[in-house]
């Protein structure tokens, strides 16, 4: 699985989320939407590559995302 990829594409989700008004909320949603919209394959190596890189290249708010729902997106 290319993490760059899916790194960007995480990135891509997070700006989206980001204009959300309230940013606790956003930050669930876009927790929700990587469980609900991507395979466990690409979960499993996106996890892992954060936890190897301690999630260099991620914006903020998929990072926060992440370190938050991390036994949901492990699932």
């Amino acid at each position: 699985m290319n993490t760059e990829h899916l790194t960007r594409m995480a990135n891509q989700i997070g700006a989206f989320f980001s204009t959300m008004p309230d940013h606790e909320q956003a930050v669930a949603d876009l927790a929700a939407h990587l469980k609900r919209f991507w395979e466990p394959r690409m979960r499993k190596a996106f996890l892992e590559h954060i936890e190897q890189t301690q999630g260099q290249g991620l914006d903020p708010i998929v990072l926060e995302a992440v370190n938050k729902h991390m036994q949901q997106l492990a699932a």
